[in-house]
């Protein structure tokens, strides 16, 4: 007779009854389809029971049922199993949580203050979402997450983004299918919204829906501003009838001209205005302002391109001026982001709208954004399309309709499971067979984590995000009805990230990966990856993509768990990070052009995503550097963007060194303002506050100041 060993070490008499009761109340909470029969939870029994062990540990036997579930199909019934196995588990032990939460509400917390620099830990209501968060972790990694995934990235061998959300059935990112919802109307807070008849109240719209949808999903959105031209000309067509109207014969054509054009520019800044500050001053359930981008793309083919061309300029004229913070200076709000397309109208070669690049590049060189994506590259990586990245950065594959048209708005990423690529060259020790093998496993565990991430949303209602599923974000489902056709056959999609491909050349071949030995390495490193997801892909009918994160917190994480693991290892775990994704180590001597050439290859093979920065220094005074770099980038790579070293304090526009001393303590030496929120250091990409270095002038600088991570 089998004996169970107890969690306090004691040993029992087995006791199939007990598992029979725990499954039957699990079948309790689940639809008659759903549930296990006899027959079904007699076989799980039986596979317990024929385990060649006389002592099995109670978590091992619950192990057993759970994946015995899985493998049946029965994934809603494993997750209520799950459920009620962590509410008997609360009655065991005290929640982990306790003390994070506590410290959170006494502001002590620096750990989440400093994870996401557009959360103020201080406000209430940030504070009650990531308490939320901290509930939803500690069930994620204790109960709802098999007990090998969590240990995997405890451990650090995998990162499961986001599981502060994974609790709920909500997803990552998205593309806004705005066109849809401006034009046929939408629906929020129960009331109807009809489609707008002018340019100013599209933008109040549109802003009103990014606020929306940014609470109910955890990632960024992308919004494509072509849509707002049809309501540009709606403005200036209304404009030209009411003059006429007003004034019938009296005034001529030019004159009825040029004060409908004044009256469309005025709405047109407005507009524009509205975008600019509402985003920046409503507030999500989450506590902070919505994670949006702008893309702004001058596409030929678009028949409001003229109008199109007014509205990106405006655009970029007020990034470029700034937003005032509470002391009234001008600054660099951190929303929206802006995605600048290049095509042959505007690549600085004579194109009709270079103009409009050539403000985009100042604006780049004060205010960093926007970021630049080549239309000729993108058509070759993705069947000749051009859309915008989603919020996060990553991008969908080509998916089309049943009427073979292409479609990305709408469309949606379930979430990602990064690998610490590094780990796996540091415990293969050099060797190669052993190397792959790794891979392999941990290839495994990521997509046995994905698979959760798919799972978990599996059985979603369309009344749990209603902007989303129902009022057309996403979809247009009727109540009650099941997200889950948009979840297969690669509507949405899902990532596999991965982190440290220099580190990882450096391990196995002793080189980084612009040599050519370590870059013949990397690639198929890369190309490994890659025929994973593609075979995922192809057995599941899922979205998967390998997606180059800017994860750029994860570097960090990685890094220092390895450090404390296997020690300091001469530039691997000694820098305190590991570089991003693809990209080349900071400390490498690679001017912008052969940086973006090299990279570029990367990109290709990353279908979920990727992007590349290069350092430009005082940005202000080298416009013309940057436009050969954004020329360059046309013809030579799909997504990149500028980064530069200088420091900026928000509160009073000071432009250079930020002291930082000995506490980690920020200051700067103009106003003396203390509040890390309110100023820039080491610019956005990065924030690392590890190991410091002294310069000659005293004043504390960033070691991984130079950003490619």
């Amino acid at each position: 007779m089998i004996k169970v060993q107890k969690r306090d070490g004691r040993i029992v008499d087995y006791d199939r009854d007990k598992i029979v009761t725990a499954i039957e109340k699990a079948n309790a909470e689940v639809d008659t389809e759903e549930r296990a029969d006899k027959q079904m939870i007699g076989g799980i029994l039986d596979y317990v029971e024929k385990q060649p062990y006389d002592v099995l540990n109670v978590e091992a036997i619950q192990d057993m049922i759970e994946s015995s579930l899985v493998k049946q199909n029965k994934y809603i019934l494993s997750k209520k199993y799950m459920i009620y196995r962590y509410q008997r588990a609360l009655l065991r032990k005290a929640n982990t949580t306790d003390e994070s939460i506590l410290k959170l509400i006494k502001n002590e917390n620096k750990e989440l203050a400093e994870e996401n620099s557009n959360k103020n830990t201080i406000l209430a209501s940030t504070q009650r979402d990531y308490i939320a968060g901290e509930v939803s972790r500690d069930l994620t990694k204790r109960m709802l997450l098999p007990e090998h995934i969590s240990m995997a990235h405890e451990q650090g061998a995998i990162h499961f983004h986001d599981a502060d959300y994974f609790v709920q059935p909500i997803f990552n990112c998205c593309l806004i299918n705005i066109a849809d919802m401006l034009d046929n109307g939408t629906v929020m807070n129960e009331k109807m919204i009809e489609s707008p008849k002018s340019f100013q109240v599209a933008c109040t719209v549109m802003t009103q829906i990014i606020a929306a949808v940014a609470s109910n999903q955890y990632g960024g959105q992308s919004v494509d501003m072509r849509h707002l031209g049809k309501y540009l000309r709606k403005s200036s067509n209304k404009f030209h009838a009411q003059i006429r109207k007003a004034f019938g014969d009296s005034i001529d054509e030019e004159t009825v001209e040029k004060m409908a054009a004044i009256r469309l520019q005025d709405e047109l800044k407005s507009g524009v205005q509205t975008i600019q500050y509402q985003i920046n001053t409503l507030m999500t359930t989450n506590g902070q302002a919505p994670f949006v981008t702008l893309f702004l793309y001058l596409d030929e083919k678009d028949e409001y391109i003229k109008e199109n061309a007014m509205i990106v300029e405006e655009i970029l004229r007020q990034r470029l001026e700034g937003i005032k913070n509470e002391a009234g200076v001008y600054v660099t709000p951190a929303f929206p982001k802006l995605i600048y397309v290049l095509d042959e109208n505007n690549c600085l070669k004579g194109g009709k709208y270079d103009y409009i690049t050539k403000l985009a590049v100042k604006c780049s060189s004060k205010r960093m954004y926007p970021d630049y994506i080549s239309a000729k590259k993108m058509r070759e990586n993705y069947e000749g399309n051009v859309f915008s990245c989603m919020g996060c950065r990553s991008f969908l594959s080509p998916w089309k309709d049943e009427n073979g048209n292409y479609k990305f708005e709408g469309r949606f990423n379930q979430g990602v499971v990064s690998l610490n690529l590094p780990q796996i060259g540091i415990l293969a020790k050099g060797d190669e067979d052993e190397f792959w093998r790794l891979l392999d496993e941990r290839l495994e565990l990521c997509y046995e984590a994905l698979m959760c991430r798919h799972k978990a949303l599996e059985g979603t209602l369309s009344d749990v995000s209603p902007i989303h599923w129902q009022y057309g974000a996403i979809a247009r489902l009727k109540k009650g009805e099941k997200i889950d056709p948009l979840l297969h056959n690669g509507y949405s999609t899902i990532s596999l990230g991965y982190i440290g491909l220099y580190e990882t050349t450096k391990l196995m071949k002793g080189v980084s990966h612009t040599d050519k030995v370590g870059e013949e390495f990397a690639l198929r490193v890369m190309k490994h990856m890659r025929a994973a997801v593609d075979r995922w892909k192809e057995e599941t009918g899922l979205g998967f993509g390998l997606y180059g994160t800017p994860a750029e917190s994860l570097c960090y994480r990685f890094a220092r768990i390895d450090r404390e693991r296997f020690g300091v290892i001469p530039d691997v775990t000694d820098k305190g990070y590991y570089t991003n994704s693809y990209h080349v180590d900071v400390r490498e001597k690679i001017d912008a052009f052969s940086k973006f050439t090299f990279e570029s290859q990367f990109q290709e093979i990353s279908s979920g995503g990727a992007i590349s920065y290069v350092e430009v220094p005082n940005m202000q005074h080298n416009l013309e550097a940057m436009e050969e770099v954004v020329k360059f980038i046309y013809d030579n790579i799909q997504y990149a963007e500028f980064n530069t070293k200088s420091d900026y304090c928000q509160e009073c526009g000071y432009d250079g060194e930020i002291i930082i001393n000995d506490d980690m303590e920020w200051e700067c030496p103009q106003c003396h303002n203390k509040d890390k929120s309110k100023m820039n250091v080491t610019r956005r990409t990065c924030g690392y506050l590890g190991e410091n270095f002294w310069n000659a002038g005293k004043t504390r600088e960033i070691k991984a100041r130079v950003l490619h991570l």
